[in-house]
């Protein structure tokens, strides 16, 4: 199967991990990515360890830069140089997408900002990635996905309420602004490619780590919105949903998803409470909210009697969404996850693999995470 993106080539200019993100996606799916190094140091990510891969010639690279970097080649060159950038430029002239997340203006001086860019290549999707954005207030400032999750306000609303016990703010395990706007940002491009071939011409994408995380906030956002009221934080619990949250059982804690009233009448049965899918405390969503301490505490004293195991079996034969809380190896060893081979092996490194499958096939490079400049000859030679 040939894959959609082939024989697009896109530059990237990024570094860290929305950029990175957003370009391993285009590479998965079949683009040529050559990824723009600064010789000697190259990407920030490849130093952020430990822990580390050590490679046979005695250097390594730290497992961040992994994550984010598959199916790409390397090439070193100085944009600092006027030789560098304008192989850069050059390398611009010959790429469909240019992907970059430097400040704002920051490569205008090197004549590889969009305006020059596109000018030579008129075809050129230029995609930028900042904190804030190109323009207003804080345009100029920089932006990383932990300062972000703080003021897009996704912090306020994880963690444990401020009365609880080691309450507070917490920013998520992951850094997931970064990566949901690489998301944003390569079906932005992927749009502007479509429509490129309808009119002609390129685009110039904007992307900003604040409004994504502002965008991600979702039904959050719309709850504020709706009731004029910023959502506390309430730990595991659903703003929307009762009961949506762990239950303590015996040995461990089970993740319980009731998502409507059919799935709870099924629960409650399986409880041993028939009878709470017509009490009035509990039988809409509404009214157990409106009770969710009470149902909580109820649920609880029931599932405390046997191990997180049996109430899952029970559970799935209800056709009642739970699950288990697993550590990230339990996670990677789930036998779901080995079926559709979410574990990929290459070059020695064992990689979390693409998510993404078209006709059956799974959309995810062959090419491991190069090494610093290791195809900046391969590279350079191809412009002659």
């Amino acid at each position: 199967m040939t894959r959609p993106l082939a024989g697009i080539r896109v530059l990237d200019l990024s570094r860290v991990l929305a950029g990175p993100w957003c370009t391993q996606l285009l590479a998965d799916l079949g683009a040529d990515v050559v990824k723009i190094e600064r010789p000697g140091q190259g990407d920030d990510t490849r130093h952020w360890g430990p822990p580390w891969i050590e490679h046979d010639d005695g250097t390594r690279t730290a497992a961040y830069f992994l994550a984010a970097n598959r199916g790409k080649r390397s090439a070193a060159i100085d944009l600092a140089s006027e030789e560098g950038a304008e192989q850069v430029r050059r390398l611009a002239d010959r790429s469909d997408v240019v992907v970059e997340n430097f400040k704002v203006g920051a490569l205008a001086k090197y004549g590889l900002d969009a305006a020059t860019l596109r000018q030579r290549n008129p075809r050129l999707v230029y995609a930028s990635i900042t904190g804030f954005g190109q323009d207003g207030p804080r345009a100029a400032q920089a932006g990383y996905d932990f300062m972000i999750q703080g003021q897009a306000g996704l912090m306020s609303i994880t963690g444990l309420p401020d009365e609880v016990e080691n309450g507070g703010p917490l920013r998520a395990g992951v850094a997931v602004v970064d990566l949901f706007t690489g998301l944003y940002t390569a079906n932005a491009i992927l749009a502007a490619l479509v429509r490129r071939g309808t009119i002609g011409e390129g685009a110039r994408i904007d992307s900003a780590l604040l409004d994504c995380g502002l965008a991600m906030l979702a039904n959050q956002a719309s709850n504020y919105l709706v009731s004029g009221e910023s959502p506390p934080r309430q730990g595991n619990s659903h703003p929307n949903l009762v009961p949506y949250q762990p239950f303590a059982c015996a040995d461990q804690p089970l993740i319980v998803a009731v998502g409507n009233d059919r799935q709870f009448a099924a629960f409650a049965a399986l409880l041993g409470h028939p009878g709470w899918a017509t009490d009035e405390r509990f039988a809409t969503n509404a009214a157990r909210i409106a009770h969710r301490t009470e149902l909580v505490a109820a649920i609880e004293a029931i599932t405390r009697t046997a191990p997180a195991a049996r109430w899952y079996e029970a559970c799935e034969r209800a056709g009642i969404p739970a699950g288990p809380i697993n550590s990230i190896a339990g996670a990677l060893a789930d036998p779901q996850a080995a079926h559709r081979a979410m574990l990929r092996e290459m070059d020695g490194m064992r990689l979390v693999g693409s998510p993404v499958r078209l006709d059956d096939q799974r959309m995810d490079s062959d090419r491991p995470p190069p090494r610093l400049g290791q195809h900046t000859d391969e590279i350079l030679a191809e412009l002659g």
